[in-house]
């Protein structure tokens, strides 16, 4: 499977200019199965969310007609208001415009993300093409335990908006994430500046060993692309079967 990863530059709670940013790339983009886009790839990573989250589906179906328009799956999170709480909302959109969706789990309370956002409770699993993928955001990637692969799952697909000050454990933390899980891992980080952080980048697919198969360059807006081989993850598993010898434990699903 064919993966595109957009590290984006986003516009300031500007929706309308982000996609059609997004638009541009996915035109130069090669083909591919699944594109993913950062943590709240239309505003930029708002923890006061009034007046700068998204009230509509707007974004959502714009995700559809991307998705239809280049047989693809598209993935990355949007702040939303739903039923008057907001979430960060990630949203996975395939090309027959079908869509799983999963509320971030742990909120950033260093950043007070969790005084105005609601949780949510569930992990998400969605399968495209063969593949089964998890979808974290952001903070997520810090807490192993729930992203501890039950054999549930083939890659994680980590959509961030982390800052260049804590850009180390970024990549630390990905690659910890993919080793332990015997899991490919694809993180989707953006670039540029919000009215409070620089942001580098770090976008990065990697295979099931930790080992890079893409990565982005730091401060530049760009996508990469790499692929996701089943065949790989079979003979991991089989060459070293670490997954059986993991702890027994139980998540909400």
């Amino acid at each position: 499977m064919k993966v595109v990863l957009f590290q984006q530059n986003i516009v300031w709670a500007d929706p309308a200019a982000n996609r059609a940013r997004l638009e541009q790339l996915f035109a130069t983009a090669p083909e591919a199965d699944l594109f993913v886009l950062p943590e709240m790839f239309t505003t930029g990573f708002a923890t006061a969310p009034a007046g700068i989250a998204e009230t509509s589906d707007e974004s959502i179906r714009w995700m559809q007609a991307m998705a239809e328009k280049y047989d693809c799956a598209v993935a990355g999170s949007l702040a939303l208001e739903k039923d008057g709480k907001f979430y960060n909302h990630f949203a996975f959109v395939s090309a027959a415009g079908e869509l799983a969706s999963y509320d971030k789990h742990h909120l950033f309370t260093y950043s007070g993300e969790h005084k105005t956002f609601s949780a949510g409770e569930s992990r998400c699993v969605v399968e495209w093409r063969g593949l089964r993928f998890m979808l974290i955001v952001c903070y997520d990637l810090r807490f192993p335990l729930w992203c501890r692969n039950q054999k549930d799952y083939d890659a994680i697909l980590c959509v961030a908006s982390w800052p260049q000050v804590r850009r180390y454990p970024w990549d630390t933390l990905l690659r910890a994430r993919a080793i332990e899980n015997q899991a490919y891992v694809v993180a989707v980080n953006r670039v540029g500046d919000d009215p409070a952080l620089h942001y580098n980048g770090g976008s990065v697919l990697l295979d099931p060993w930790g080992a890079e198969l893409a990565v982005a360059s730091d401060d530049k807006e760009e996508w990469i692309c790499g692929e996701i081989d089943a065949e790989t993850l079979r003979a991991a598993a089989e060459k070293f079967p670490v997954l059986n010898d993991a702890d027994a434990f139980s998540l909400k699903n």
